[in-house]
């Protein structure tokens, strides 16, 4: 991340950085959306929802874990996901105080 000098910029623009990040792909919102409507864990059951494969479906479930969206718990063989409530509530927070800062200058504005 040296060309991006992340470290330039303040912890909280580099959370909705992160955020955003996790966010960027459709496939990453379709996870978080069956994790949403599912309201428990999942296991492997994801791969048979989406039209991916099992290791496009496992890269985007890790991105997903290091921004701290969801949470994995291994089961045996395989890995259970669910929204992790903490990281969700915090990037909630952290978009909800950056777009409430907009305030519109009505008609005309650029």
């Amino acid at each position: 991340m040296g060309l991006s000098k992340t470290e330039d910029f303040t912890l909280r623009e580099n959370k909705i950085a992160r955020y955003a990040k996790a966010l960027a792909h459709p496939a990453r919102v379709a996870i978080l959306r069956i994790l949403l409507k599912q309201q428990a864990c999942i296991c492997g059951d994801i791969v048979d929802i989406l039209p991916l494969s099992q290791s496009t479906v496992s890269q985007h479930l890790k991105e997903l874990k290091e921004a701290g969206l969801v949470q994995g718990d291994v089961e045996g063989v395989t890995v259970c996901y669910c929204i992790n409530e903490e990281g969700w509530n915090e990037a909630k927070k952290i978009f909800e105080e950056l777009f409430v800062q907009y305030k519109s200058c009505g008609p005309g504005c650029c």
